[in-house]
């Protein structure tokens, strides 16, 4: 059965986490984490999505939720593992995430997505914003939804 939690900084699951964000996202690029950028997330909402699995949990996708003034919060560092891919795990994540940014206070959510990634940002309620930007390498684009 999959659940969510909020995952501390600097814990094990954090690592696991950051391990799984190195693999989906940064190595396909040639990148990698640096400590100064993943300090930067001491004060992020960090969630993971679990399945609970002969009594262990697997963590099957992650996101960060990183403020971005009093009324706005960004979706940041979505991952899912290739496993879970296509099977309703990256829905579920972002569905969990907004709930989290409502109870906070946030009255909007936005993101840079990756091109590729961008229809199913759209098919969630999520408005492309602006035109298509290069980040780490490849075309993205600002996305915005109202809470």
């Amino acid at each position: 059965m999959m659940h969510f939690r909020i995952i501390e900084y600097g814990s094990c699951a954090y690592r696991d986490m950051v391990t799984l964000r190195d693999a989906i996202l940064r190595k396909p690029l040639g990148l990698t984490f640096t400590e100064a950028y993943l300090q930067q997330e001491i004060n992020d909402c960090l969630i993971g999505c679990y399945l609970t699995e002969n009594d262990r949990e697997l963590l099957t996708g992650c996101c960060i939720l990183t403020p971005v003034d009093e009324n706005t919060v960004q979706l940041r560092q979505m991952a899912v593992a290739p496993e879970f891919q296509g099977r309703g795990t990256g829905r579920d994540i972002i569905i969990f995430a907004e709930q989290q940014a409502i109870s906070n206070g946030f009255r909007e959510l936005m993101m840079h997505a990756r091109k590729t990634a961008a229809g199913f940002y759209e098919k969630l309620g999520y408005k492309i914003h602006g035109d298509e930007f290069m980040e780490v390498g490849i075309p993205h684009y600002e996305m915005r939804k109202t809470l």
